[in-house]
């Protein structure tokens, strides 16, 4: 299963990425966005979810907008879940001790393409598109 390294080293193989720590949390962004960082639940968020919160690590992931958000949630409930403080956001709580490397590499580059800016965003996609021969 994955760990914050391992968003580390996806994060920063991003363009125009950069890692600052707040308040000791990890936030990787892009252009100055915020797009993944390490999100420990709050009090009022652990009363919230009571039985259902996760002890783990959780990561905090940037989507496209909020139908993104609920297929994400529709898709797999054991690694995605939100709490009230994100009901309008688009954003999503990844449970990192239950995600594979490969599907967290999925969410990292799709929250770096949601906050990045558009020729950064353009020539990242330009070079994971084969070449025709």
């Amino acid at each position: 299963m994955a760990a914050f390294e391992d968003v580390r080293r996806l994060a920063l193989a991003l363009p125009q990425t950069s890692e600052r720590v707040s308040r000791g949390l990890s936030q990787w962004r892009v252009a100055d966005k915020l797009f993944v960082w390490e999100r420990p639940l709050r009090r009022k968020e652990i009363e919230a979810l009571g039985e259902q919160a996760p002890e783990g690590p959780i990561l905090g992931a940037r989507v496209e907008h909020l139908g993104a958000k609920e297929a994400l949630l529709a898709d797999d409930p054991r690694i995605y879940f939100t709490t009230p403080h994100f009901d309008r956001s688009p954003a999503i709580l990844v449970r990192l001790d239950r995600i594979g490397v490969d599907e967290l590499t999925e969410i990292v580059v799709e929250a770096w393409l949601a906050r990045a800016p558009k020729r950064a965003r353009e020539g990242f996609l330009r070079s994971k598109v084969p070449a025709e021969d």
